[in-house]
């Protein structure tokens, strides 16, 4: 009698290895959602953490504005703080002196949009002359819009400041607004509304050589 010996048979072995690549395909795709997921969330904890850091920056800067006017490339006088809804310009206090070199501590700052990127420029002099030089950064980028709004006296919202009607009525120079409102528009996070405070700072006194 004839005896089968033991093992698989083909057909057996194919139903196998298809059962086995059916798994190994499954279990891919579900690493690769895995994977796709976490470069995903890293990415969104970049752009928010540069967010964060933007609207910090943004609030060191204009929690630290001073009432100092400066003299700008032509040598006219401007207010401590000029800005629309666009364009935002101020002296503020604050600057580091790590090398401890005899100047102010203030500092002229300007904040706008440019290719979709919210602009922060800084001057190394206050009084400008016309070869000033100044260095701007990106602070955000894929910012769409921008839209600065100024809080008056009166409590009120101002798209201007100093306010046009209010200074050519008023012989006394215009100070700073109580708060400041910026609208970010993003593509990535909507539309992001942010109101900050302005301290009004007394200007501290100039070191020597810092009149500049």
């Amino acid at each position: 009698m004839c005896r089968r010996s033991a093992g698989f048979t083909l057909i057996e072995l194919l139903v196998a290895m298809s059962i086995f690549a059916v798994v190994a395909l499954m279990a891919y795709s579900g690493l690769d959602i895995v994977m796709k997921a976490r470069k995903q969330g890293d990415a969104h904890s970049v752009k928010l953490a540069a967010l964060q850091t933007a609207f910090a920056i943004l609030e060191r800067d204009i929690e630290q504005a001073v009432n100092r006017s400066i003299r700008d490339d032509f040598g006219d006088n401007q207010p401590p703080m000029v800005g629309d809804d666009k364009v935002i310009e101020f002296t503020r206090t604050g600057r580091r002196n790590p090398g401890g070199f005899s100047r102010s501590n203030l500092q002229r700052i300007a904040y706008g949009i440019e290719d979709e990127q919210l602009m922060r420029a800084s001057w190394q002099v206050l009084d400008r002359a016309q070869d000033s030089e100044y260095a701007s950064g990106p602070l955000l980028e894929g910012v769409e819009a921008i839209k600065f709004s100024y809080l008056d006296d009166q409590l009120e919202w101002q798209s201007e400041w100093p306010v046009r009607n209010l200074t050519q009525q008023n012989t006394a120079p215009p100070g700073l607004p109580k708060a400041i409102e910026l609208i970010i528009e993003s593509e990535q996070w909507g539309e992001i509304r942010r109101v900050f405070r302005v301290a009004g700072i007394k200007p501290a006194a100039q070191t020597a050589g810092g009149g500049s």
